[in-house]
């Protein structure tokens, strides 16, 4: 084709959409959202806090934290609970976040 290689082709065409997408996404790399410079933690406001296997009071009780215990969170909250990380969820209404936190 006009001698150029097709290999040719293919890399300058994967090249010139990736300078797109980065130059549309204000010249970050693609994954470089906000959420990963997130900060979420919470503090323990309760004497002593259940941690739930779900989002839910008859979810099974995994573990307890006491009161003023700080701990990293996660962003999501569902039915009023607040997930920790993966199957570790804490009554929104018992725990307060820290003031470097940037979720809500």
């Amino acid at each position: 084709m006009l001698g150029v290689p097709v290999r040719g082709l293919i890399v300058i065409g994967v090249l010139g959409v990736a300078g797109v997408m980065y130059a549309v996404n204000g010249g970050k790399p693609m994954d470089s959202g906000d959420k990963s410079a997130e900060i979420c933690k919470v503090t323990v406001t309760a004497d002593i806090l259940n941690v739930r296997s779900g989002p839910g009071d008859m979810q099974p009780i995994v573990s307890t934290m006491p009161r003023d215990a700080v701990t990293d969170a996660q962003a999501r909250v569902e039915n009023g609970y607040r997930m920790l990380s993966d199957r570790r969820w804490v009554s929104q209404s018992f725990v307060a976040l820290t003031s470097d936190s940037t979720c809500k």
